[in-house]
């Protein structure tokens, strides 16, 4: 029974690991830098409550990379017309 209960969670901290890797990749392609930045922030202050500390990890490091990412240029321009 315990072992059920183990693979359930286990699936279901990588959905949410898999859901807030798509979140950041959605907030990249559809926010200003900063607010990217602040979104990213707070995704990872809430998956910090339920990821294991691994997953958390390594969402961490996929959100700083993607904050290193160059935003692409028609995103960019797009921002610029649209204020």
């Amino acid at each position: 029974m315990v072992a059920v209960v183990c693979r359930v969670n286990l699936r279901m901290n990588e959905q949410i690991f898999q859901a807030c890797k798509e979140l950041i990749d959605d907030a990249k392609n559809g926010c200003a830098d900063l607010v990217f930045k602040e979104i990213c922030l707070e995704i990872l202050s809430r998956a910090r409550k339920v990821l294991t500390e691994r997953q958390f990890k390594k969402l961490a490091t996929y959100a700083a990379q993607k904050m290193n990412e160059q935003m692409p240029f028609e995103l960019r321009e797009r921002i610029v017309v649209d204020r």
